[in-house]
């Protein structure tokens, strides 16, 4: 890969990885669908207007649009919402990849390796040391709510599969534009007006840079450019750099809301990484130091 677009990279994964201390800033003046409703309107509109339908099905926008707007970052405004840090969240998400492998098992018939086991197992150990951490940066509550929006990520991950559209960017924007009314509806059903009456009255602009930074670099241009590297590049070049985002997660979380890093949090993050490697990159990594020895 390239020096610029290495950089390029992990400039991404790094916005991926403040993006939730960023989440965090907004959700102090906004409700948490609401604030997902915001983010997901400003990523459909204006450009909805000017970027064709892309060339798949309806049924997997529309599912696409839901459960990555509700069912992952819904979720995920949640489970921050009720006191679980930026930090462990940016983490715990990192189980989709595991979810995504289970249901590509169930969905797709895809088998399961050793490593992919193993790894899971690892990374399991590192969810248990979560649930010692004692500092109150750890719900219970929110460790389920963001498992649960893992889940609906590696879910779209799958609808995405099956979608196999090229256009990745028509198929981000329209899909975000069936996102909104339903969160909105949520937030309604939960809040009643309160929500929207709060809106008005605590919107300031901390809450303002939160849905901008979520919407246009964390969104638009984080996963334009992602997926345009993907075009350029294996994937066994570029996936193995998002290990870095809950590295990000949590130096942004300590950095902009002041979470401390404890012991436990660091065997958490070891655990996890490393069960993400194992499940992920086990066997290239077990063939690579194969040949070197051969070598």
């Amino acid at each position: 890969m390239k020096l610029h677009h290495l950089l390029l990279a992990v400039l991404i994964t790094a916005i991926w990885g403040i993006n939730f201390s960023v989440i965090k800033l907004g959700l102090s003046s906004v409700e948490p669908f609401t604030l997902a409703g915001i983010r997901f309107t400003l990523c459909a509109l204006p450009l909805l207007l000017f970027i064709k339908k892309p060339d798949v099905p309806w049924r997997y926008i529309i599912s696409y649009g839901l459960v990555f707007g509700i069912g992952l970052w819904g979720l995920v405004n949640l489970g921050i919402r009720t006191g679980l840090s930026a930090g462990i969240a940016s983490l715990l998400l990192q189980f989709s990849a595991f979810f995504t492998l289970l249901l590509g098992r169930l969905v797709l018939k895809e088998s399961l390796s050793r490593y992919q086991i193993a790894g899971f197992m690892i990374a399991c150990g590192g969810l248990l040391s979560i649930v010692f951490i004692t500092d109150g940066s750890v719900t219970f509550s929110g460790m389920l709510l963001v498992l649960a929006g893992a889940i609906a990520w590696s879910i779209a991950n799958i609808i995405n599969k099956k979608a196999g559209t090229r256009q990745v960017f028509a198929f981000l924007v329209w899909s975000s534009a069936f996102a909104p009314v339903p969160l909105f509806l949520l937030d309604w059903l939960a809040n009643g007006t309160r929500g929207y009456i709060s809106l008005v009255s605590h919107m300031d602009a901390r809450a303002v840079l939160s849905v901008l930074f979520q919407v246009y670099p964390n969104t638009l241009f984080g996963y334009w450019v992602w997926n345009s590297l993907l075009k350029q590049y294996p994937v066994s070049t570029v996936a193995p750099l998002s290990l870095l985002v809950p590295v990000f997660g949590i130096l942004g979380s300590m950095v902009i809301v002041g979470e401390t890093l404890s012991p436990v949090k660091i065997l958490a993050l070891l655990l996890i990484i490393s069960g993400l490697v194992v499940g992920l990159y086990g066997r290239r990594l077990t063939h690579f130091f194969a040949e070197l020895r051969t070598g």
